[in-house]
């Protein structure tokens, strides 16, 4: 059994549960999920859950773990993650981590910056500010204390931008510069990330299929009926697509919905390509990751 700790990285819609699966069939593995969508109970189509036979392929663990109206944040995935890995490495079996929620990634492999706890007044005064005057009000307040940070980050992730702005508001520290004093030098678990390589124009045809293919199966209805429950201003429904498709519904036209989804998700899509840019990713091309002899790519070197 590898002494790695596996990580399937990649963009949304490369097959990362795929080779993730393949994976696990190779190695005698289980996965822990590394997606801050899929962490929530109730919100199914758009967050690309596995399916009764992908679940029946392997063990999948971190997959409904909180109801929506709770939040989970890095540091706490992590603590849950390392429970999981620990339980399946207990049972002789191989951890495969696989999302593609990076900062989880990185906060469970090297930690995450010393930064200070949340302040829940702060947040509630963010809330209503967002509320009030939209979220990119509260991003443009945080390019001007931290354009670092804010050029990472989106203005509709509302939960990310008010972190952001809470540490620079509790610290005077821009929490860019947290990050950076930390770098991330601490070892947690020694890994391997190993991930798919498509080209850009492949990618894209990807993305617009799966968004096509959600919306088939329902994901209106499914945000129409989370809306009714209370829900509509989870913070999973602040992701990519299920914004979309909010939207949408609150508008109470879907007309070019699967447009929306797709330009969206091809964003998030090249900022995740961004940021694993300079990651030392195992790339394996397509025909390799999805029907070909996997023993070759998962060799220690």
């Amino acid at each position: 059994m590898s002494p790695d700790l596996w990580v399937v990285v990649g963009p949304t819609a490369s097959g990362k549960t795929e080779l993730a699966l393949r994976l696990c069939e190779a190695l005698g593995g289980e996965i822990v999920s590394a997606d801050s969508v899929q962490v929530y109970t109730r919100f199914e189509i758009g967050t690309g859950k596995p399916s009764a036979e992908e679940r029946a392929r392997a063990r999948h663990h971190l997959i409904d773990v909180v109801e929506p109206d709770r939040t989970l944040d890095a540091a706490q995935w992590a603590a849950l993650a390392d429970a999981a890995i620990a339980d399946i490495r207990g049972r002789g079996r191989q951890p495969i981590v696989c999302g593609g929620t990076f900062l989880w990634v990185r906060a469970l492999l090297w930690g995450l910056a010393g930064a200070p706890p949340a302040d829940p007044a702060l947040r509630a005064a963010h809330q209503a500010r967002a509320q009030a005057e939209g979220r990119a009000a509260l991003h443009a307040e945080l390019a001007r204390h931290d354009p670092i940070s804010a050029a990472k980050l989106n203005p509709n992730d509302f939960v990310r931008v008010s972190r952001a702005l809470e540490v620079f508001e509790l610290s005077g520290m821009p929490l860019s510069q947290w990050h950076a004093q930390h770098a991330f030098r601490e070892l947690r678990h020694p890994h391997q990330l190993i991930g798919i390589r498509h080209e850009p124009s492949t990618l894209d045809a990807r993305i617009a299929t799966r968004a096509q293919r959600m919306l088939d199966a329902g994901w209106v209805a499914e945000v129409e009926r989370l809306i009714a429950e209370g829900f509509g201003e989870a913070r999973a429904m602040g992701s990519v697509g299920y914004r979309q498709v909010h939207d949408a519904v609150k508008q109470g036209s879907t007309a070019g919905l699967a447009e929306s989804i797709t330009r969206a998700t091809r964003v998030f899509a090249r900022r995740q390509r961004t940021w694993l840019r300079d990651q030392p990713v195992r790339w394996l091309d397509a025909d390799t990751a999805f029907r070909g002899d996997l023993s070759v790519a998962t060799e220690s070197e």
